[in-house]
């Protein structure tokens, strides 16, 4: 029996908020679907790529009273990134909260703005400990 991976699926509050942070990752919207009847919306993004690891954003438009406040239940996505200390300064400059950084030049977590923890982990070897990362601390939970 053949298993091939089709995406991951979160739900969100805020489409606008979410997709600006997953592009702030690097990724791009692949494909959506619109469902008048249904009042949902389907957004599948990507990295440039890998196109067929998308993660689908489900967006209810009259609100989701059932999501959670915090996703940690789901786990996390994870992306290799080229360099994980200029993606985590990227990520900051534009207001996102390193929440476990990259002390160890290898793994750093971030959450998306539903709470989805993503993990990002440095291609290749690890970088050589670097300020400020070495000696910042942990914000909130990853």
């Amino acid at each position: 029996m053949a298993l091939k991976y089709l995406h991951t699926m979160v739900r969100v509050k805020d489409l606008e908020a979410s997709m600006a942070f997953y592009k702030l990752l690097g990724l791009e919207e692949t494909r959506r679907m619109d469902s008048e009847g249904g009042r949902f919306s389907l957004i599948f993004m990507a990295p440039p790529d890998q196109p067929e690891c998308p993660i689908e954003l489900t967006y209810n438009w009259d609100g989701d009273e059932g999501l959670p406040d915090d996703s940690r239940h789901f786990g996390h996505l994870a992306y290799r990134v080229d360099n994980i200390y200029e993606m985590c300064q990227h990520l900051m400059d534009n207001g996102v909260t390193i929440n476990r950084p990259p002390r160890d030049g290898h793994m750093a977590f971030v959450r998306s703005p539903d709470n989805v923890s993503i993990e990002l982990l440095q291609a290749g070897d690890a970088l050589a400990p670097a300020e400020p990362w070495s000696s910042m601390e942990n914000t909130g939970h990853w």
